[in-house]
């Protein structure tokens, strides 16, 4: 279970990156994989918390500048 779900973020971060401008729909999806780590009591890697934390700050926004060309 643990590796799908990692199978699942690594795959929604890679379609953030490939479709910048639908960031935000795919990290509600983000967090509900994170969501699902958590509820089955595993762990949540430490960069995937930290990513979580970099976009829920709107001022981060600058890191998808790059993306949108």
């Amino acid at each position: 279970m643990f590796e799908t779900l990692k199978a699942s973020i690594a795959m929604i971060l890679d379609e953030i990156a490939a479709r910048p401008i639908d960031r935000h729909i795919l990290q509600e999806d983000l967090r509900e994989k994170i969501a699902e780590l958590r509820a089955l009591g595993l762990p949540v890697p430490e960069d995937i918390e930290a990513l979580e934390q970099a976009l829920e700050d709107p001022e981060n926004d600058d890191l998808w500048k790059d993306l949108t060309v």
